[in-house]
């Protein structure tokens, strides 16, 4: 009950920050407290000029570091909102006031368990970057190391905690109270929102992400990620190495720094490649400012805090979707959401693929650079409702990286599709990883590891033998064995492992 009282009256402050921007139209269209919006709504700003996106966005803005992070999560679900509005969101900035450096040399030294002087020898108390979860000081380490140090704001869990508890109250208001829109899984979608903020607000959880996307190109001359400072890292601080470098979103100073944009974008374009396909592990957070060209052309990474995860199921499903629509075969689009029961099987693939057609034309008609696939995703979610389909949360930070890449290949060159540079590699991808000899591959893997189980699986089926043989003599004076007893009598060890070579054997060539 207390519960609900709180969240209806964060609910009312919502709704008239709304109000203010003219920006009722979410809450609207979700139709949760209808009397509660009717309400607010006589407190709209009146003749503002701006675009509905807009105006959200700056309501958003206005409500704190959890909207701010809501919007930019939005931003990938035209589904929900339009594409106009989308978009709008998309260019939601992540930015508050700092706070003072005071605060963060008090946290940092509290963190790390020793007066600053132990680790710095020089510490700017002027952030240089002032976000909604953090923000990011220069120093130099005591070993004359130049460094960029990240300290979570002042009882940012705490303002999270409690927003958070807002958005899952409102979710399942919604799923109960609207059964139309449970098919987007608006509660599944808060809890991947609320995974990926828990991740932000442990630093030692980015410093591991940094480290393994290092680890993934190790050995790769065009991109690698900032080396991290352990010992200068904690719940609450990064420690990492201050890039020397060109904003990556900057085309005219990576022009002026001697580099070439389009081998720049060829770069990012194999980047994203072998990030998402290869390693199953990306940059979710990739903005022109969020990675910078060092002199020697390799692109680095820089803010961890949001990463994304692709099973490989789900790659071949990417991959085989991105180039069926490459290569304009709708009917193939449609036949792999069907394989992947994304697509109720009651539906029809014909119709499927028409309203694919429908989505991807209009897109392709147009030249090459012009080409959005981002943008063909989000048109794809807008159909979602007309064929039954439950909306996958695991794929909406992945579009959202994609509309990121994009605008990123956009401004290192207007005139080429990222996605077409990335092209022949996915196909070689889906070549080594679905062509015959690799699903013969497979299924000796899997017959590979049944037969490694095998002493395991034997070992407990004596046991299990030696355990019912027992059981039975203990009640022979009693009862006549039993039928089971009589069976393990029968039957060997040798036997045994012929029927489990034979089950294994035929389960991986099912596979």
């Amino acid at each position: 009950m207390f519960r609900a009282l709180r969240n209806s009256w964060r609910l009312l402050t919502l709704a008239l920050s709304f109000a203010r921007h003219d920006a009722l139209f979410p809450l609207e269209s979700l139709g949760i407290a209808p009397a509660l919006i009717a309400w607010a709504r006589l407190f709209r700003a009146r003749g503002d000029k701006r675009r509905p996106g807009q105006r959200l966005a700056a309501a958003l803005q206005d409500m704190g570091p959890s909207f701010i992070k809501l919007g930019q999560a939005l931003s990938t679900r035209a589904d929900l909102l339009s594409e106009e509005v989308a978009a709008d969101l998309n260019h939601l900035q992540d930015h508050l006031p700092a706070f003072p450096g005071s605060e963060a040399r008090a946290i940092i030294e509290r963190e790390l368990g020793q007066p600053l002087g132990a680790f710095f020898s020089a510490f700017d108390d002027v952030p240089v970057a002032a976000a909604s979860i953090a923000q990011v000081h220069f120093a130099i380490t005591t070993d004359g190391r130049h460094v960029a140090v990240k300290v979570l704001r002042p009882t940012i869990e705490r303002a999270f905690a409690r927003d958070l508890d807002l958005f899952y109250w409102i979710a399942e208001l919604v799923e109960r109270t609207q059964p139309r829109f449970r098919r987007l899984k608006p509660t599944e979608s808060v809890r991947a929102f609320a995974e990926i903020v828990r991740i932000e607000m442990d630093l030692r959880l980015e410093a591991a992400a940094a480290e393994e996307l290092g680890e993934n190109f190790r050995d790769d001359p065009n991109y690698r990620a900032p080396t991290i400072d352990w010992d200068r890292t904690a719940e609450r601080v990064l420690t990492l190495e201050r890039i020397d470098g060109t904003p990556i979103g900057d085309r005219a100073a990576i022009v002026a720094a001697g580099h070439d944009a389009d081998v720049i974008m060829q770069k990012c374009a194999e980047a994203f490649f072998y990030q998402v396909f290869r390693d199953g592990f990306f940059h979710a957070d990739m903005h022109g400012g969020n990675a910078f060209v060092d002199r020697e052309g390799c692109i680095v990474p820089v803010d961890f805090g949001i990463m994304g995860r692709v099973d490989e199921d789900t790659r071949g499903y990417l991959a085989e979707l991105l180039v069926a629509f490459l290569r304009r075969d709708y009917r193939a689009v449609a036949e792999v959401q069907f394989r992947a029961g994304y697509v109720p099987p009651d539906q029809s693939v014909e119709m499927f693929a028409q309203a694919c057609r429908s989505i991807g034309e209009p897109i392709f008609g147009k030249a090459s650079h012009q080409i959005s696939i981002a943008r063909l995703l989000a048109q794809l979610l807008r159909v979602t409702e007309q064929f039954e389909m439950a909306v996958q949360p695991q794929l909406l930070l992945l579009q959202k990286t994609m509309l990121m890449a994009e605008g990123m290949g956009t401004k290192l060159n207007p005139n080429v599709n990222i996605w077409e540079l990335a092209r022949p590699l996915i196909e070689d991808w889906m070549r080594t990883h679905f062509g015959p000899r690799a699903t013969i591959g497979r299924a000796v893997e899997d017959l590979t590891q049944g037969l490694r189980r095998l002493p395991r699986l034997i070992e407990s089926m004596h046991l299990v033998a030696e355990r019912e043989r027992r059981k039975a003599e203990a009640d022979a004076a009693a009862t006549p064995p039993s039928l089971v007893s009589r069976l393990w009598a029968r039957i060997g060890i040798a036997e045994v492992v012929a029927v489990l070579a034979l089950a294994t054997a035929v389960a991986a060539w099912w596979r």
